[in-house]
């Protein structure tokens, strides 16, 4: 568990594809930024930093992990749809592997790895696209994350 006090603030970070990196909603809008606004209602003085970047693969995620999860970071919130949407685009490759070595390599420097998978998302919270989530989308995945991220911040 992680004790968030007056002066102290946890450092989470958010990695993964465009519904991380919030591709066509403002960055105010993506669910890093409206967790982080969800757990401060809570009275938790965390950040959230969004290292989602569009169109990245799990390969692309391991090759930037060192730099995107910074030292003093807590909890990796880990996006996994994003690499299986790219699985089924490109082929499965060594996508579970990826994965178990993002983990590894996390959980190696001491953080906590809360694993992401996007449930089926009912149309009216995507965009156009049927890929993308609308800000409404977003608001809802944030909502869906707080209780495992509040079980970590206390």
């Amino acid at each position: 568990m992680l004790c968030s006090g007056a002066t102290a603030q946890a450092q989470i970070v958010a990695i993964g594809a465009s519904n991380v990196a919030g591709k066509g909603v403002s960055s105010s809008d993506a669910w890093p930024a409206q967790l982080e606004g969800m757990l401060a209602a809570k009275g938790r003085n965390v950040h959230v930093s969004n290292a989602g970047i569009s169109g990245d693969t799990n390969a692309g995620m391991l090759a930037r992990l060192d730099s995107a999860v910074p030292q003093g970071t807590k909890i990796v919130l880990l996006d996994q749809h994003g690499g299986g949407w790219n699985a089924r685009r490109f082929g499965k490759g060594d996508q579970s592997a990826e994965l178990a070595a993002i983990q590894a390599r996390l959980r190696s420097r001491g953080i906590r790895v809360i694993p992401m998978w996007w449930n089926p998302v009912l149309r009216s919270y995507l965009q156009p696209d049927g890929i993308h989530f609308t800000a409404e989308g977003h608001r809802l995945v944030a909502s869906k994350m707080l209780p495992s991220v509040m079980g970590a911040v206390h």
